[in-house]
């Protein structure tokens, strides 16, 4: 099965995404009233965001918005950004209050670090990318195409660098295809399992490495896992099985052909812009960027993870990376050392709001 294509219409190149335009929905004014109405409505409820679900967020015009981001994420071309949000009118504290109640309706968010943070602060912080216990999202630096432990990755844009931090997205699918109409030797090494690490961040009860194919398919659906830099950290340890020469020509095809005008599409995050990415049929990447001297012009992006609802089912193989591989389960992201629980009600929670199974985390 692994020699052959894949069709789907995730499988685009980067002409075919600019000439459609279908990535990006603007808001119109109904629904921009909308969104300042359902924040209203949710700081009403008097609720901290862990115990808010779905039925406390009411969606008004907005619906058919979350509607479209839902159906291409899972069954178009993988990803959409919403353009228009009145970031402007919030304070950060409603802004950050805006991105969570969006997300209700979207999945279950997932634990992304050591702290077990369900929401992420993506800006240059001092972190290192490199090495073994390096993370992109707290550094300014240019970042390989990979994707996160999700099913869904969400940003929402609060402020711009004053130079470079493009978006980048490339298909999985694609690139899979044109490896296999190129050498389809290197393809097989990408569907057997290769050691990840857990970069220092992995919880008391599990091991600091596991394995996982980069490309897998199930019941005909199709997932990657292209997380090149835990791979690479991978083999500084002494007990991670050694990468042959072979495995990083595999991996260096898949950044080699995402970073070709033919594969990548680039965008800007405005201020305002919300993007959501399917993490099992696109990579993505960001440029190296230069921040403002002022501290409140810095860039700054909110992050989530989300376990989406019907989302596809995926392969064995991947059951140490997500916990779960069954659809309408929540599962993914990095379970950390501060799961207790407050966040176990609200992932019950939320999952039965979802229509979703919860599993042990």
């Amino acid at each position: 099965m692994m020699h052959t294509a894949i069709e789907s219409p995730a499988a685009w190149r980067a002409a075919e995404v600019s000439a459609e335009g279908r990535w990006l929905r603007h808001l119109t004014a109904p629904e921009t009233d909308a969104v300042t109405a359902m924040l209203q409505a949710v700081r009403t409820t008097g609720k901290p965001m862990l115990q808010l679900t779905r039925n406390d967020v009411p969606l008004g015009a907005f619906a058919p918005v979350l509607a479209e981001v839902t159906d291409e994420l899972e069954r178009g071309i993988g990803f959409k950004t919403i353009r228009g949000l009145p970031a402007d009118r919030f304070s950060a504290d409603d802004n950050r209050l805006l991105f969570w109640a969006i997300g209700t309706h979207l999945g279950v968010a997932r634990p992304q670090d050591k702290a077990s943070q369900l929401m992420s602060d993506v800006q240059s912080a001092g972190g290192q990318y490199r090495g073994a216990g390096g993370r992109g999202y707290n550094t300014n630096a240019e970042l390989d195409y990979h994707v996160d432990g999700t099913d869904v990755v969400g940003l929402y844009c609060l402020q711009t660098a004053r130079s470079g931090g493009l978006s980048r997205v490339a298909s999985s699918i694609a690139i899979h295809n044109e490896i296999l109409r190129r050498d389809p030797a290197l393809l097989d090494r990408l569907y057997r399992p290769l050691p990840h690490n857990r970069q220092n961040e992995e919880a008391d009860d599990e091991p600091p490495f596991y394995m996982a194919p980069v490309y897998s398919r199930r019941d005909g659906n199709f997932a990657a896992r292209y997380i090149r830099n835990h791979i690479r950290a991978s083999q500084l340890r002494d007990d991670t099985p050694r990468l042959t020469e072979a495995d990083h020509r595999a991996l260096d095809i898949i950044q080699d052909l995402a970073e070709t005008d033919a594969f990548r599409f680039d965008m800007v995050l405005e201020r305002g812009d919300m993007q959501f990415v399917n993490n099992h049929v696109l990579v993505h990447s960001r440029t190296h960027f230069q921040d403002f001297d002022e501290p409140e012009r810095k860039r700054h992006l909110l992050r989530l993870w989300l376990s989406i609802p019907d989302g596809r089912p995926l392969h064995q193989a991947l059951r140490d990376a997500y916990k779960s591989v069954e659809r309408n389960t929540v599962r993914g992201g990095f379970k950390g050392q501060n799961v207790g629980p407050e966040l176990r009600a609200y992932q019950a929670r939320s999952a039965l709001a979802l229509g979703m199974s919860d599993t042990p985390y």
